[in-house]
């Protein structure tokens, strides 16, 4: 499967590598195999295989055998560990923090990423994003999204901006915003957003 060098930050070489490197860096304390990234991605195994196996050769990441499969993180000793990772979280980290940030919020049902970062994201020419804008669909308090706003743009050192919308209107379209997002490049990265423990209910 091939990868076009992406629009966020044309150094690397592919997307895929781009998101491999960021998934490992962001979580430097956690192994994955080969067959995680792949389904964490979205990519085929093939592919994942070929970016880790290049990235491991180079340094970049380090991986040991356990039984039949080979774990593999990023390498946090080697000397382009921490600039590296700086730059893959404010490039293609976003993604990434906005899941984990948002993951908590009751009453969400979907996060939606839009603009100008999902549209370079996406491939589309054009300057550096300046900011992340991001629809919640649901009905989460108010200003607990804020928060997760706030956390997260502690974290990528950029303004995140959400907006809230009722489900009922993501499903129609009918709302201006709402059509003009999906009629663009936008990133659902509700599939993304880590599992949390709810407490339990008193019997």
């Amino acid at each position: 499967m091939r990868s076009n060098a992406p629009s966020l930050m044309p150094v690397f070489r592919s997307r895929h590598q781009a998101d491999l490197l960021t998934l490992l860096s962001l979580h430097p304390d956690q192994d994955y195999t080969v067959t995680d990234l792949a389904a964490r991605l979205g990519i085929p195994l093939t592919t994942a295989h070929r970016e880790a196996q290049r990235l491991e050769e180079s340094g970049l990441l380090t991986g040991r055998a356990v039984g039949r499969s080979r774990l593999l993180r990023a390498n946090t000793s080697h000397r382009a560990f921490e600039p590296l990772a700086r730059l893959l979280l404010v490039t293609f980290g976003p993604h990434v923090v906005v899941a984990e940030e948002f993951a908590a919020l009751p009453g969400v049902e979907q996060v939606v990423i839009f603009g100008s970062w999902a549209a370079r994201y996406a491939g589309v020419p054009g300057v550096a994003p300046a900011d992340i804008d991001v629809l919640v669909v649901g009905n989460p308090p108010r200003a607990e999204v804020y928060a997760a706003a706030e956390r997260a743009e502690a974290r990528l050192g950029m303004p995140v901006n959400p907006t809230i919308r009722a489900s009922s209107r993501w499903a129609s379209g009918d709302d201006p915003l709402v059509a003009t997002i999906q009629g663009g490049p936008h990133l659902d990265v509700t599939a993304e957003m880590p599992p949390v423990d709810k407490p339990a209910h008193a019997t």
